[in-house]
């Protein structure tokens, strides 16, 4: 993504809105993506998200190369590391000629070690240093997946990291992609190279598909066509699996906690030209009026999994996240499967890559597994013994977990 040479005064709007942006990741814990844009027109909003996701993608090797210029090492807080990274990435990943990432570097240290950040800067540049192809995951990422996963996933995490993934879309239709065209990957879905507008692609303003990577796609699946029974997709929103639970012939009942999240639920809805009975309600204390033939509950989760196109998430989730959302998950399971009607199948999923979060919620809940066949799955997924579904990631493929239940 390279960068057209702007003057100071107007590029600073963006560097110092990126800078706060990682602020609030790195020392407050806030999702990237729930940021505010403080004002910014839109070509300033979209660089400045530009600079921090990259900052969050490649955080570590950021860092390596300026403790190696430095003395001593900078704290990880300290501004003057922060403004590093910045003009680092800019230069490095995004394409700006060093001269013009280091004039919108140094006004963000007015008042401090301006000569610092220049000689750091200055330094890397004439050693003509570089960034790592494939990128340094977080030494407690590293530790935590190893230990679940093995430490050879730790490299194809590493290269689904190294860039975003690409655009998945579902198909309303099987046999109509209102002409969008794009890569056929299987359970309904075509996959197109990252970098388009959504809105301007063929069939979008006529609802012929919506934005859903592969992994994300798969849970819905499992419950097969509806032919007029009922489900209830608990968490629904943005609503990706709740058009394809329309779309196979349920009668979806969308239960959504936030009202802004429900209202885009809604527009894609009216989009797409399918229909669900929307209610707002927390799932921990919204009641159904009638038991259903199936739930589907994408349950909240620390999001581990979809780390490619939220890189933050690797700097901001740790083990009391995590052991805060695998307890709430097991509340709604266990209340979620007390509205199934008899025969009835749930299924249970997370857009995680910790094993709290998904085999061990399974295993310690009352329900029976009804094992996923290795056919209900598309072309490079594949159950585990168990029965149930554990995708780890690879470049282009979310991490995740489900499992499709039954009562006893």
């Amino acid at each position: 993504m390279a960068e057209t040479p702007a003057g100071t005064a107007t590029g600073l709007p963006a560097r110092r809105a990126a800078m706060g942006m990682i602020d609030a990741v790195l020392r407050r814990g806030q999702r990237f993506d729930a940021l505010p844009a403080h004002g910014l027109a839109p070509s300033d909003e979209g660089l400045a998200r530009a600079i921090a996701g990259e900052v969050f993608r490649r955080l570590p090797d950021l860092d390596a190369l300026i403790d190696s210029a430095t003395a001593q090492p900078l704290p990880g807080d300290a501004k003057a590391r922060t403004v590093l990274r910045i003009a680092l990435v800019q230069t490095l990943v995004l394409g700006t000629p060093p001269h013009a990432a280091i004039a919108t570097a140094l006004p963000m240290v007015e008042g401090g070690p301006k000569r610092l950040v220049h000689g750091v800067f200055g330094t890397l540049m004439r050693r003509g240093s570089l960034l790592p192809e494939v990128p340094t995951l977080p030494e407690a990422v590293r530790q935590r997946w190893g230990a679940a996963w093995g430490y050879a996933m730790l490299g194809d995490a590493a290269r689904a990291l190294a860039v975003p993934p690409p655009l998945d879309l579902t198909l309303r239709d099987l046999n109509e992609d209102g002409g969008v065209g794009g890569e056929d990957i299987g359970t309904g879905q075509r996959r197109l190279p990252r970098g388009h507008n959504v809105a301007d692609l063929p069939g979008y303003a006529e609802g012929h598909w919506w934005v859903q990577n592969l992994s994300a796609a798969i849970p819905a699946c499992l419950l097969g066509p509806g032919n007029g029974r009922t489900v209830l997709d608990l968490c629904a929103a943005p609503g990706g699996k709740t058009m394809q639970l329309a779309a196979a012939g349920w009668n979806v009942i969308a239960v959504e906690q936030h009202a802004k999240r429900a209202e885009r639920l809604r527009e894609n809805l009216a989009r797409t030209k399918l229909a669900a009975d929307i209610q707002i309600g927390d799932v921990m204390t919204w009641v159904p009026a009638a038991p259903a033939d199936a739930i589907l509950l994408d349950a909240p989760c620390s999001a581990t999994g979809i780390f490619a196109r939220h890189p933050d998430v690797l700097h901001r989730i740790g083990p009391k996240d995590i052991a805060a959302l695998a307890g709430l998950q097991t509340r709604m399971l266990a209340r979620a499967a007390d509205w199934l009607a008899p025969g009835g199948r749930l299924v249970y999923a997370t857009c995680s890559l910790e094993p709290e979060e998904g085999e061990k919620i399974v295993t310690a809940s009352n329900l029976v597994i009804d094992p996923v066949g290795a056919h209900e799955l598309p072309p490079g997924v594949v159950p585990a013994p168990e029965g149930w579904v554990r995708i780890l990631p690879v470049p282009g493929r979310d991490g995740f977990f489900m499992a499709r239940l039954r009562r006893p």
